[in-house]
């Protein structure tokens, strides 16, 4: 073999080799890493990661040598800003004719950091029928419901523990009539299920899942798998909460399975990033999440800003048939 087919196949192994080392914390579920510090944490932002990953690509293109290496990552990068295109170009379909049609709310608020006025004033803006508060003390839980003098909310709270990230509330307005409030055990935060009244065989779950930290990947994990087991169940379910998981995270994929959709990326919503808030838009990453099983038809998905906290509140709507 000459010295310049030496050189090219050399350059072909060299440039397969660093297209492997730049996918590993893009997708390191195809590599059995995506439960392994860092690449867990680093899976959250992978829409960045790809904009990254391109603009390095075109910066390779001007070094001849560095050629095959840079087409490889360009091609990586675009296969994947295809697959999360539909993210933000899907549209939402109408709900069914007299169908019955829910608007729920997520906003945590940071152990009650978040400013309780701006928290009730999207609520009278919106008027949801259920509003998921993670990290929402009784206290601030009421604080919140104060403030809606105008507007009838019934309120409950779970806490597992004393600290007050593992509280969940939930505020539930009266046009659901007389519900019922429940708290299974499992999760390591609070988790509250609202069923009866005038839900029919409807469930709305508020949820706050553990967040992947170096040292707690297992229970973030094991958080999730009881969003599938609510997804997998026959009862019509919405799950609305801070999942501390996106959907390029193999594991909350797995929780929704083909049972459950996150209303965002189904309605071209995928991309509004709900955290951390207090960074550029660019940084953001979507964690909160409002996930309706197959028998509703996702609407609509909004995201405020709330002073006080590092998430976004999101607005989100769901349809369901009324007949059969």
């Amino acid at each position: 073999m000459d010295n310049e087919k030496a050189w090219f196949v050399r350059r072909v192994v060299l440039s397969v080799l660093f297209l492997v080392i730049v996918a590993v914390p893009l997708y390191p579920e195809l590599f059995g890493l995506d439960e392994v510090t860092p690449f867990t944490q680093l899976a959250a932002f992978r829409p960045q990661g790809l904009v990254v990953v391109l603009l390095l690509a075109l910066l390779m293109l001007v070094r001849r040598g560095w050629r095959i290496a840079a087409v490889l990552v360009a091609s990586l990068a675009l296969i994947g800003g295809a697959l999360i295109a539909p993210r933000q170009f899907s549209d939402a379909r109408p709900a069914p004719a007299g169908a019955r049609v829910l608007t729920i709310m997520v906003a945590n608020v940071l152990g009650g950091g978040a400013r309780a006025a701006d928290v009730a004033q999207v609520i009278r803006d919106r008027k949801p029928d259920l509003v998921s508060l993670p990290e929402a003390q009784v206290d601030v839980r009421e604080e919140i419901r104060a403030q809606l003098q105008d507007q009838q909310y019934k309120g409950f709270t779970a806490q597992p523990s004393k600290a007050p990230e593992s509280a969940t509330s939930v505020l539930v307005s009266s046009s659901l009539g007389n519900v019922a409030f429940a708290s299974e055990p499992g999760t390591t935060f609070g988790n509250i299920i609202v069923t009866g009244g005038n839900l029919g065989a409807i469930r709305l779950i508020a949820y706050h899942g553990f967040p992947p930290l170096t040292d707690s990947v297992t229970t973030w994990k094991n958080d999730l798998l009881h969003v599938r087991r609510w997804c997998t169940e026959d009862a019509p379910t919405i799950v609305a909460g801070d999942f501390n998981a996106t959907v390029d995270h193999a594991d909350f994929r797995h929780a929704l399975g083909g049972y459950c959709r996150s209303v965002a990326p189904t309605v071209g919503a995928g991309l509004q990033g709900t955290w951390p808030a207090d960074q550029p838009v660019v940084l953001r990453t979507q964690i909160d999440h409002v996930v309706v099983t197959r028998q509703f038809e996702p609407g609509r998905f909004t995201t405020y800003p709330i002073e006080g906290t590092d998430h976004r509140a999101v607005v989100a709507t769901a349809g369901i048939s009324t007949t059969g």
